[in-house]
């Protein structure tokens, strides 16, 4: 099974260019059987331009994860600290085999009434 991302599209580069090796999330797909992110970049991109593996999910306070993620998070640690602003647990999502696409995906044409997710949604294949 699938999952479609909702992410920004400063982050979406860096995750294709190689920098950003762990998406991080206030909550996880309550599915374990979650391969395959498939990322939709936020407005002004407003496509669905790649996917990626899933290699492992850590779990733990933002404090832990930040310390065994901070060398490949794409992000500054304040904007880290800002997003997991009074929370006791953070989880962050471990890329492994990014791959943009071709020719992105315009949903909005190829979907009957897409709306990107707030922050995830299943896709069932």
């Amino acid at each position: 099974m699938k999952a479609l991302l909702s992410i920004k599209p400063r982050f979406v580069e860096k995750i294709f260019n190689g920098e950003k090796k762990f998406e991080y999330r206030k909550v996880v797909f309550a599915r374990k059987n979650i391969k395959i992110v498939v990322v939709y970049a936020t407005m002004p991109v407003g496509k669905i331009v790649g996917e990626f593996s899933i290699e492992e999910i850590l779990e733990s306070t933002p404090s832990e994860i930040w310390a065994k993620t901070k060398d490949f998070s794409g992000v500054e640690k304040s904007f880290y600290d800002d997003y997991f602003e009074g929370r006791t647990k953070a989880f962050a999502i471990k890329i492994k085999d990014a791959v943009l696409y071709d020719i992105p995906i315009n949903p909005y044409e190829t979907e009957n009434k897409f709306t990107a997710p707030q922050s995830f949604s299943y896709i069932i294949h």
